[in-house]
């Protein structure tokens, strides 16, 4: 047999899954999470798992409305997903893609209705994603979104062994003259903030460093500061402020601002609801601040303007409101949550200063 003919006969016994991809496993995975993904579509959902593309009929939502808006945002996880693979944990991590993304555009007063999600790793484990999109699952049946679709994607070499890549795209809509934007805030306004219950989706490649680069901690070690295990605490699933932000709206209550405490903290985020004019100032000790950004700061000696720039510090969502609204505020959300005066609006040129 010449050299020719026996790599050709070589060659054709290579397949997809031989170099990487593992087709049967993408089916196994959508085989178990199809029942649960199906669980949370409306009436307004017009197909189901494996078309190309998702369908969902607005017309018996745009009659409740005049002039509708479609609001939209796009986010991940980032390397949360990092603690996720070290504790062999994933279940939580659906539940804080879909309420960054809809923290994101609740601040604009819009209702969350669809939610497309993008998982991809180096090598598809059907179990993984189950466990992935059974928190997503959750977090969708809690505000009502039907989970329209999404994507898995195997892709060896683009990403590391064991690393996973979730990104979300969220789409709700509001009424046109509803929309929450900020533009009426002034001077003597309150800043009202709704406690965290960790660092959320946000400052976990700084966090990383400061328990396991420079603590030397492992993720099942404890701290007596912390409730729970090093790796619990981190992922400690991200709050969706969705019917928070309603409860109030829907008893008429004028939020003027609406703020995601995202990357950046209060100081980055803040400005971006600001108009011309103002500024705010944050009073420390307003609020508690979680034991874990304690225990981070202790473990690098950050400098504390450095810790409230990087992470939330306790507040994940802020509503900014006129003095006579803040205790209807506080009466609508006291099923919900804590509400804590943090600041007042003050004259500025969009800066936040906490002292």
């Amino acid at each position: 047999m010449g050299e020719w003919l026996e790599r050709q006969i070589r060659v054709s016994k290579i397949n997809y899954k031989s170099a990487g991809v593992d087709i049967d496993a993408g089916n196994e995975a959508v085989d178990r999470i199809k029942d649960d993904v199906k669980s949370t579509f409306t009436s307004n959902v017009l197909t189901g798992l494996g078309s190309f593309g998702s369908l969902y009929d607005l017309k018996p939502i745009l009659e409740e409305y005049e002039n509708p808006v479609l609001v939209q945002s796009v986010d991940g996880v980032g390397t949360k997903t990092i603690i996720a693979r070290m504790m062999g944990k994933y279940d939580t991590i659906g539940i804080d893609l879909l309420s960054a993304c809809a923290n994101d555009i609740i601040v604009m007063g819009a209702r969350p209705l669809t939610f497309l999600d993008y998982i991809a790793n180096d090598k598809l484990k059907p179990e993984i994603i189950e466990e992935i999109v059974s928190g997503m699952v959750e977090a969708c049946r809690e505000i009502d979104v039907s989970l329209v679709g999404g994507e898995t994607a195997e892709m060896p070499d683009t990403y590391l062994p064991g690393e996973h890549d979730l990104v979300g795209v969220i789409t709700g809509i509001v009424e046109k003259d509803k929309i929450i934007t900020g533009e009426t805030i002034q001077p003597g306004d309150v800043v009202l903030g709704l406690p965290s219950n960790g660092l959320h989706t946000n400052g976990y490649s700084f966090a990383r460093k400061l328990f396991f680069e420079i603590g030397g901690y492992d993720v099942n070690d404890a701290i007596p500061e912390l409730e729970k295990s090093v790796g619990l605490t981190l992922l400690e699933p991200h709050i969706n402020y969705t019917n928070h932000v309603f409860a109030a709206l829907e008893v008429g209550i004028d939020i003027k601002g609406v703020a995601h405490i995202t990357g950046g903290g209060l100081v980055e985020n803040l400005p971006r609801i600001l108009p011309d004019g103002c500024g705010l100032e944050i009073k420390k000790g307003a609020w508690p601040v979680l034991p874990v950004f304690d225990v981070m700061q202790a473990i690098g000696d950050v400098d504390e303007d450095e810790m409230y720039r990087a992470f939330n510090m306790g507040i994940g969502m802020v509503f900014i409101v006129d003095s006579s609204k803040v205790e209807r505020v506080k009466d609508a959300l006291k099923e919900l949550t804590e509400v804590y005066e943090i600041g007042v609006v003050e004259s500025g040129d969009k800066n936040v200063s906490i002292n």
